[in-house]
């Protein structure tokens, strides 16, 4: 039951409504728009919902979608139900642009996914096209919507002979003009006019008897007369049979063509019906892109949640003023279902209680709503509401007496299903007598477990809901020290009404302020000022608590990005340097084969000792290098673990903090351990048991030749260990280690390349080449890069939004410019602060 018969016109609905008819194209979409009511149904309340919000998707995701204006063929339908009648060209015409209109949109919406639009799909499927019908009208009618030549032999027959006939006429014209030139019957600048159809010679009014015909009109003034020559009469007369010969035939064709179709009226029907239907529904859709309404969750748990919600018609005045709405969130829920609403007055109360009204009608009337799509709304059987003046002459009824009438109705209809929405609750008597009936009231609604949002300024009506389950009080903020409101609500305590403070700055006297005041008594005073200083306290406190909040993310996020540039660099560092090792190792190979093929050749030449000697120590100096920089290598990795246990101590701290501040700290994830690593060339190892640090040369099969010191040996690779740089470093000779240079940033950014190109690729796999094109950027700096997805049917597309919305250093991303590639390249702009 909607309550009273207005109240569409008291939340706004009826002039939304009527924005959304505007923007409907056919009469039979605009009926079936008005015939969108209030369903307690949820199934029918969730697919017309659907059916808008797949429409709204369509709309902004398919470039390609065939939205031509639709055409009405409820009139052509009507007149086809008529035995002996037959359709005008015009209407032929219109007939086929509705059944190629249908079968194209039908055979688009069809060729998606399955999964993109299930209910438009569903209410798609058994729509035909009609070729044969188009054939038929293509075959009787050209593209400039005339009866084609060759529609019929006769036809041809008829208008070859109409050629031929204006042809003579137009030929025996001009010699009837040119001789009466010649004889000075007509002007020298004398040329042929058009009167009744007929083509006459202008001869002025002294010489009309000199030119043998018919007089057809008569100048304004009566000097010229337009006479039809004898000459032409009989070829005139024979063309006026002509036309009247190809009307006939035309309306032949037209009653043939209309006849043959006269059978597939019912299924043509479908069509009008199709069309109508989709009209209606892309009309919510373009309303709701241009209002930003969007489906909202149908909640199972009997959770009214709306977040981020706004009343459409205050957006649309706002936003032609350049201001900007400000959002409303509510919760209702079973454990606390009424709220009242309390605070100054033009504070913004009443608004709450529309944008209430109006979004849950509009959400079971199957529009699409203003708010987030994570607002979730039940299903009620009931929308109750009670605003503004009701006072009736006619009915003699008061503005108080009227409001106790519709409390008497919504007392009677209330149930845990119904959702009763009542602006300044008890106002209207004397505040005594009015604030018990309205407690008394609110305490029955409250029995009966119906959901409420009422405001209300008496004092009674805030305590009981402070001290009664199932009902909390709210407040619209106010700012003390500019004296404006915020029209921002806040659950949780009751709002002062501010009503001295805005005495004062209307500018009323101060001393009727001071004898209201004392009128008013001290209680009463002290309760509103205990009420301002609780809301100016709690402003304050809640700004300041925003700005730490702020401020720790920050760090927190500065800390996040540091260690994972960290991580990032010790990775890339590890890498660089095992390809440096490796080749370094191959170098080493290389010099021992060749000095032993020295020592050897110096051996057979019988050379002198010393040679051999100082063969080896260049191998052990170069060796002796290599070692060097494997121990600055662990030295550098020692400064990366040190830089992250401080950030890991630093995170401990602050959880402990949170911890001690009653907040939940965030749970750590459990480090993986890392697997057992095997010996590789480069490695530093130790043979099992022993203590002796080597570095392992080469590896052969399951053998490995190791170098511990100047020794050389072949062990099992089963039987090392490898170790780390550090260890490694602490088992040797101590040595003085050099700078090393980490990875070279500069290098990479002019490697860099600012676009991609994931074309072809798995959602899966695109969405991962583009989190290493995006962190790449970051690291390098680079402020704008671009991601070449394509159109295709968009789903692509909205995965990467999705995941570029969680990047915190995306500051936007939208499409590139239509003369670049519009919505297949999506255009990335990053913060560089």
């Amino acid at each position: 039951m909607i309550y009273p018969a207005n109240f569409e016109q008291k939340v706004g609905f009826d002039r939304l409504r009527e924005q959304v008819a505007a923007l409907c194209t056919i009469r039979g979409g605009r009926e079936r728009l008005c015939a969108e009511q209030f369903s307690t149904s949820q199934a029918d309340v969730e697919r017309r919902l659907a059916l808008a919000d797949e429409m709204r998707r369509l709309l902004e995701m398919e470039r390609d979608f065939p939205d031509d204006e639709f055409v009405d063929v409820d009139y052509i339908l009507s007149k086809l139900k008529i035995e002996g009648s037959f359709l005008e060209v015009e209407e032929v015409v219109l007939l086929r642009r509705a059944l190629a209109s249908a079968g194209a949109i039908a055979g688009f919406i069809l060729g998606r996914g399955e999964e993109l639009y299930p209910e438009l799909r569903l209410r798609s499927r058994g729509i035909e096209a009609f070729p044969e019908i188009v054939r038929a009208i293509d075959g009787i009618v050209d593209q400039y919507g005339k009866i084609r030549d060759d529609a019929s032999p006769e036809l041809q027959q008829i208008r070859r002979m109409i050629r031929e006939r204006e042809g003579q006429a137009a030929k025996r014209l001009q010699q009837v003009l040119s001789n009466a030139k010649k004889a000075g019957i007509v002007e020298a600048d004398a040329m042929l006019s058009i009167r009744d159809g007929r083509a006459v010679i202008p001869v002025a009014a002294a010489n009309k008897r000199k030119l043998q015909g018919f007089i057809h009109d008569e100048s304004a003034t009566g000097k010229t007369f337009y006479v039809e020559p004898v000459e032409v009469v009989e070829i005139n007369n024979e063309l006026k049979e002509l036309e009247y010969a190809e009307r006939r035939e035309i309306v032949r064709i037209l009653s043939a063509f209309t006849d043959s179709i006269r059978p597939e009226a019912d299924r043509i029907a479908l069509i009008g019906d199709y069309l109508s239907d989709l009209d209606m529904i892309r009309a919510k859709a373009r309303w709701a892109v241009a209002n930003g309404a969007v489906k909202p969750i149908v909640s199972t748990d009997d959770r009214l949640v709306l977040r981020n919600a706004r009343h459409p018609l205050l957006q649309q005045t706002l936003r032609a003023q350049g201001k900007q709405v400000v959002p409303l969130d509510l919760q209702l829920d079973k454990r606390r279902h009424i709220l009242v609403i309390s605070g100054p007055n033009a504070g913004g109360k009443s608004v709450c209680l529309k944008t209430t009204g109006i979004i849950q009608y509009m959400f079971q009337c199957g529009f699409l709503v203003p708010a987030s799509e994570n607002s979730e709304l039940p299903l009620f059987r009931n929308l109750m509401i009670d605003i503004g003046d009701e006072q009736s002459i006619d009915d003699d009824l008061s503005t108080y007496s009227s409001h106790l009438l519709n409390m008497k109705n919504m007392l009677a209809g209330a149930s845990n299903r119904t959702l009763v929405l009542i602006d300044e609750f008890g106002s209207g008597t004397e505040p005594i007598i009015g604030g018990a009936i309205a407690e008394s009231i609110l305490e029955r609604l409250r029995s009966k477990g119906c959901y409420g949002v009422i405001t209300t300024h008496y004092a009674n009506i805030k305590y009981y809901a402070s001290n009664t389950e199932g009902i909390a009080n709210g407040a619209m903020m106010f700012d003390v020290q500019n004296i404006r409101p915020l029209f921002r609500l806040e659950i949780g305590k009751p709002g002062s009404s501010f009503a001295v403070e805005i005495a004062r700055k209307i500018g009323l006297p101060e001393d009727i302020i001071r004898d209201a005041g004392e009128k008013a008594g001290s209680d009463h005073i002290n309760l509103e000022k205990q009420l301002r200083e609780i809301a100016r306290d709690k402003h304050y406190w809640e700004q300041k608590r925003d700005r730490i909040r702020i401020a720790d993310r920050k760090v927190e996020e500065l800390e996040q990005t540091y260690a994972d540039q960290l991580s990032r660099i010790r990775q890339e560092r590890s890498e660089i340097l095992k390809k440096a090792k490796e080749e370094a190792q191959r170098m080493i190979a290389d010099a021992n084969r060749q000095i032993e093929n020295t020592i050897r050749t110096i051996r057979e030449a019988q050379a002198e000792k010393e040679l051999t000697q100082l063969a080896r120590k260049e191998l052990n100096d170069f060796r002796d290098r290599v070692e060097r920089t494997d121990a600055a290598d662990a030295a550098h990795d020692e400064r990366v673990a040190r830089e992250m246990e401080k950030l890991e101590r630093r995170r401990q701290r602050r959880a402990e903090r949170r911890q001690q501040a009653g907040e939940t700290p965030e749970v750590a994830q459990p480090a993986v351990p890392e697997k057992p690593r095997e010996a590789e060339v480069g490695s530093k190892v130790k043979i099992a048991g022993q203590d002796i640090p080597g570095v392992v040369l080469s590896i052969k099969g399951r053998k490995a030749q190791v170098a511990f010191g100047q020794i050389l040996t072949t062990v099992d690779r089963s039987s090392l260990v490898v170790i780390s740089g550090a260890e490694f470093k602490q088992a040797t000779r101590p040595v003085q280690p050099r700078t090393v240079v980490s990875v070279d940033v500069s290098a990479r950014k002019l490697n860099f390349k600012d676009h991609i190109d994931v074309r072809g690729l798995r959602a899966a796999e695109a969405l991962e080449e583009v989190r290493d094109f995006i962190d790449d950027a970051i690291m390098v700096g680079v402020g704008t890069v671009t991601i070449l997805h394509g159109k295709g049917t968009g789903a692509l597309k909205e995965e990467i939004r999705r995941y570029l919305r969680t990047v915190p250093e995306v500051e936007r991303a939208a499409d590139e410019h239509a003369d670049r590639g519009g919505a297949g390249i999506t255009v990335v702009t990053l913060r560089m602060d």
